[in-house]
C-alpha cells in the first residue's frame, strides 16, 4: 500500500512553463519523465521551430488535449531589441545604417557611440513577420500558448563573445542565449518593450489563447497594458442585492451566469471551435494570462484578480525562483492570498527529464505545505488549474 507521502503522480502534474528545447539533447527524455504534460515555452528566432518540432514529434497527430506538449510560441522580453516596431515604418529596414538607427533608438543607453557593439548584433526581424509566423504556428496547433512574453526592467544584454566564451561554450545549447558572457551597460528601452508585448497579446486575443507573462519589476507596466486591453470590456460587479434581484427576475440564475451576463462575457468550451459570430472574437485582450515565476508582493496581485477584469489572471511558482532563499516567505505569503484556483506549478528550467520531475514535485509539496492542502488534494487542485488555465473553462 502506498505511504500518504508518496507522490501521487498518477493523478496528473503539470508544468506550466519549462524551456527544454534549450538543451535538445534532453528532449528525448521526456516521454520517460513522471510530469504529465509540459508547457514548453519559445523565446526567441532560434527555439521557435524547435518547439513546434518537440511537439511534432511527441503528440498526437491530431494534437489533442492529452498530449505529452503545449507548446508556446513568442519573443522574450530579453530578444526584444531584435524586433523592428514597423507598425509606422514607411519604408522597408535595407541596410546597414538602417540597423545602427534601430539599435540606438530602443537601447539606452545610446550605443550611437559603440558601433563595434551595434555589429554584433544581428539586423532585426519586423514584429509584423514575428506576427504573422506565430499566428501560423498557433493555426498549426489548436491549443498552443502564446509565450513566453513581457516585460523586464532589470536585465541587460550581454556582451560580444569573447574567445574564451567561445573556447568553453557548451555545444549541447541552444544557440541565442547569454551563456554566461558578460553583461553591457545596455538594455532595452521599455517602450519599446511594451510594443512588442502588446502585438504579442494582441495576437492572443485575435486567436483566443492563454498567455505566459515574464515580468521583472515590471508589474505595474504589465497591469497597465493589460487594463489598456481591458477598457471598455470590463465586467460589471454585481452586489449581493442586485444579484438577488436579478435572479428573481430571470428566474433563479446561477452566480456564473449572473455574472456572465452582467459583464456580456461569452464563455467557449475548450473542446468545441468557437462560433463565427462569437463575441469572444472581438475582445481585444487574452482569455487567460499566467504571471510565470510571480516573484512581487501581495499588493499587486489584488490588482489583477479584481473581479471586473474580463480576463481570468494565474500565479505560478517554481522551486528555481520562488522557493531558493530569501523569495520563499514572500511567495509563501502570495500563495497564501491567491484563490486556490488561480495557483500554477512550473519548473522552469532548460533540461528536461529527472531533474524536471523533481522540481516538479519540490514546488507541489512547497505549495501544499503552504496552503495547508493533503497532497493529493492539493494536486488535484493543481491539475485542474492547468486545464482550465490551457483550455478554458469546460
Amino acid at each position: 500500500m502506498p505511504s500518504p507521502n508518496d507522490f501521487p503522480w498518477e493523478l496528473g502534474v503539470y508544468d506550466a512553463h519549462c524551456h527544454p528545447t534549450d538543451t535538445m539533447a534532453a528532449v528525448a527524455s521526456i516521454p520517460a519523465m513522471q510530469a504529465t504534460t509540459l508547457t514548453i515555452m519559445a523565446t526567441r528566432g532560434e527555439d521557435q521551430d524547435l518547439v513546434q518540432q518537440t511537439a511534432d514529434s511527441l503528440n498526437s497527430k491530431n494534437n489533442g488535449p492529452n498530449d505529452r506538449i503545449i507548446p508556446c510560441f513568442g519573443w522574450h522580453p530579453w530578444f526584444s531589441h531584435q524586433i523592428l516596431d514597423d507598425s509606422t515604418l514607411s519604408s522597408p529596414l535595407s541596410d546597414e545604417l538602417d540597423t545602427q538607427k534601430h539599435y540606438v533608438a530602443v537601447l539606452t543607453p545610446s550605443p550611437a557611440e559603440d558601433l563595434e557593439f551595434i555589429h554584433t548584433l544581428p539586423m532585426p526581424k519586423r514584429l509584423s513577420s514575428l506576427v504573422a509566423e506565430t499566428r501560423q504556428r498557433l493555426q498549426s496547433f489548436p491549443y498552443a500558448l502564446v509565450g513566453e512574453v513581457g516585460l523586464d526592467k532589470s536585465f541587460r544584454l550581454p556582451g560580444p563573445w569573447q574567445q574564451q566564451d567561445l573556447d568553453s561554450r557548451d555545444g549541447q545549447l541552444t544557440p541565442g542565449s547569454r551563456e554566461g558572457r558578460r553583461l553591457s551597460p545596455y538594455k532595452v528601452k521599455l517602450e519599446h518593450q511594451r510594443a512588442i508585448l502588446k502585438a504579442q497579446l494582441q495576437l492572443a486575443a485575435e486567436m483566443q489563447r492563454a498567455v505566459s507573462v515574464h515580468s521583472v519589476q515590471a508589474h505595474g507596466a504589465v497591469f497597465d497594458l493589460l487594463k489598456e486591453l481591458w477598457k471598455g470590456h470590463e465586467r460589471q460587479v454585481l452586489s449581493r442585492r442586485q444579484r438577488e434581484k436579478l435572479r428573481d427576475a430571470e428566474g433563479a440564475l446561477s452566480d456564473a451566469e449572473s455574472d456572465k451576463e452582467a459583464g456580456k462575457i461569452k464563455t467557449q468550451r475548450f473542446d468545441q471551435p468557437l462560433a463565427e459570430d462569437s463575441t469572444a472574437r472581438l475582445l481585444p485582450f487574452p482569455p487567460r494570462i499566467c504571471m510565470h515565476s510571480y516573484s512581487g508582493p501581495v499588493e499587486p496581485i489584488r490588482q489583477f484578480l479584481n473581479k471586473s477584469n474580463p480576463s481570468d489572471v494565474y500565479f505560478s511558482f517554481s522551486a528555481v525562483i520562488n522557493f531558493a532563499g530569501a523569495p520563499a516567505r514572500k511567495a509563501a505569503d502570495v500563495i497564501k492570498a491567491l484563490p486556490a484556483d488561480r495557483i500554477l506549478i512550473e519548473s522552469d528550467i532548460h533540461v528536461a527529464g529527472p531533474q524536471m520531475d523533481k522540481l516538479l514535485e519540490d514546488v507541489t509539496r512547497q505549495v501544499c505545505e503552504v496552503r495547508g492542502w493533503e497532497l493529493r488534494q492539493g494536486v488535484q487542485q493543481l491539475a485542474e488549474n492547468w486545464r482550465r488555465f490551457v483550455y478554458g473553462r469546460k
